[in-house]
């Protein structure tokens, strides 16, 4: 794989792993955990605060790029306002990037939002979706060629569904 192809991928991983740190299944909550990682101490609750509703925002953007109702708008009004807290800018150095300049939580929040900007703008964002099923909500890049996973994984999340929808039938008589 060619190196530019590598350090977009990897604009998505940031993406999908900050996404990723709720799994609905289970519970577990690792977002303070990560951005601490991030930030090189706790982040404060406000910055806990606003990086959860970012997350979730996200999580709705890519709910939508998976065919699933989602609220677009809140989640572009929340992100909208995260950006103008990140203070991005366009910058031109050794080509046009977007940088922030806040401080924290707000800058890191600014780098996953840079990341959303640059995939949105090159075409790779359709390829980040969130898992169909209720339960899941997992964030996965589909790699399928015309764009048609709906599940973060056919062995577990397809397999439950297609088990559900059989079981239903079943049960009707059909």
């Amino acid at each position: 794989m060619p190196v530019r192809e590598a350090s977009e991928v990897g604009d998505l991983e940031l993406v999908r792993d900050f996404v990723n740190t709720l799994e609905f299944e289970t519970g577990v909550d690792e977002l303070g955990p990560w951005l601490a990682e991030r930030l090189g101490r706790r982040p404060t609750g406000q910055g806990l605060a606003r990086a959860e509703r970012v997350r979730e925002a996200l999580r709705a953007l890519l709910l939508a790029n998976n065919g699933v109702s989602a609220d677009v708008a809140a989640a572009e009004t929340e992100l909208d306002s995260s950006a103008r807290r990140a203070r991005l800018a366009l910058r031109f150095e050794a080509g046009a990037r977007l940088e922030g300049s806040a401080a924290g939580t707000d800058a890191v929040l600014g780098e996953i939002l840079a990341a959303v900007a640059k995939a949105m703008a090159d075409g790779r964002w359709g390829r980040l979706k969130a898992c169909r099923a209720d339960d899941c909500r997992w964030v996965f890049l589909d790699n399928a060629r015309n764009r048609s996973r709906v599940w973060c994984s056919m062995a577990v999340c397809g397999n439950r569904t297609k088990t559900r929808a059989y079981r239903a039938r079943a049960r009707d008589g059909r």
